[in-house]
């Protein structure tokens, strides 16, 4: 995947890329062609908390780590 900062670009341009919407597409015409499109995407959304371990899986893992490690020692 190719990256442009923002920071760089001039702030006309920057402007109206990070003002895309999600969905909404912007042109890139060269010469009166289309040289490319972006596509305005969603911010992207907070991954959700893991869920905690139950008691009884938590106490297995740890046995089996703490068997794993005097099997090595």
């Amino acid at each position: 995947m190719k990256r442009i900062d923002l920071d760089d670009l001039p702030p006309r341009i920057a402007q109206l890329l990070a003002g895309l919407e999600a969905g909404e597409e912007l042109l890139l015409v060269q010469g009166g062609a289309v040289a490319g499109r972006v596509v305005g995407a969603s911010p992207p959304q907070a991954e959700p908390e893991a869920e905690p371990l139950p008691q009884e899986r938590a106490a297995e893992i740890f046995e089996q780590f703490r068997s794993a490690m005097e099997d090595e020692f």
